[in-house]
């Protein structure tokens, strides 16, 4: 299987603060790749620095068997798409000139776009369900039409890899299933890399194909999620009492944390919920 992105012992620091260690991770090509951690593992900076955003200080990142330092920003924005949790609305821009904004990569100097362009983008917004949205404003449309419309403009720079840092966030249920759904989709029917943070552990679960668990910085965990979502990491990582068994969905983790109610109440009932070892066989804490 090819190789997508190579990350080898990277290490990157804001000042004296250290934020990644000794990462080492490859990532397949036409995978669905999903990172998870808590708050301040490192996530979305090292989704800067695979998108070219963020310089680092010491190791090797390879995009497409290719250094990334040694692309320009308009070589790599032709290879790797990135999708940010929020973007800010500076101007009222419409639907379509958002999407076409995808464009500016294979675009010459002037940047008008053409006929291809346009053509391109039509297709991104059908792809994403924004196509009745073409001639709204930004500001005129919910938080999950535009993150919609943000896939849109990446799936219109045709990347061969897409990052996205925590798409789902601030979205409901349904919202949520739509945008793993469409990655699924884009995965399988246009063969593109997806490489995505997200706080959700068990959208996670059942979309990744593998999995990286970073926490303080370091890799705790890397592998397909059944490997990597077990009770063991998973406290190690979170830090608090959790219940890890089967998805009715089928051979799928499903990840319950524990709510102090119910451990003070097992606790009352048959002794100490949260300080027994888990069984071994399924991950879940014997009560």
């Amino acid at each position: 299987m090819s190789i997508a992105v190579v990350i080898n012992n990277l290490n990157h620091s804001y000042g004296l603060r250290p934020v990644l260690n000794d990462i080492s991770v490859s990532i397949f090509q036409e995978d669905f790749f999903i990172i998870i951690g808590p708050n301040g593992s490192g996530k979305t900076t090292l989704m800067k620095i695979l998108a070219g955003i963020e310089p680092f200080q010491k190791g090797r990142v390879d995009i497409l068997e290719k250094p990334v330092r040694h692309y320009t920003k308009k070589s790599l924005a032709k290879i790797i798409a990135f999708v940010p949790q929020t973007f800010s609305i500076d101007f009222p821009y419409t639907v379509k000139e958002m999407v076409l904004m995808g464009r500016y990569p294979h675009q010459g100097m002037l940047g008008i776009e053409n006929e291809k362009d346009r053509s391109i983008a039509k297709e991104a917004m059908t792809i994403t369900g924004v196509e009745d949205l073409a001639d709204r404003k930004l500001d005129q449309i919910s938080g999950g039409e535009r993150q919609r419309v943000t896939i849109a403009r990446a799936i219109c720079q045709e990347p061969r890899i897409i990052l996205m840092d925590e798409p789902t966030a601030s979205l409901d249920l349904s919202h949520q299933i739509r945008i793993m759904d469409l990655m699924e989709q884009l995965k399988t029917e246009k063969g593109i890399t997806i490489v995505m943070v997200s706080h959700d552990v068990n959208l996670a679960a059942m979309y990744a194909d593998r999995l990286l668990i970073l926490k303080n910085g370091h890799i705790v965990g890397a592998g397909r999620p059944a490997e990597v979502l077990n009770y063991d990491i998973l406290e190690k990582t979170y830090g608090c009492t959790i219940i890890v068994d089967e998805s009715p969905l089928g051979k799928v983790p499903r990840v319950s944390p524990v709510p102090l109610k119910f451990i003070k109440a097992s606790r009352k009932r048959n002794g100490h919920f949260a300080e027994k070892q888990p069984d071994p066989e399924d991950g879940i804490p014997p009560r």
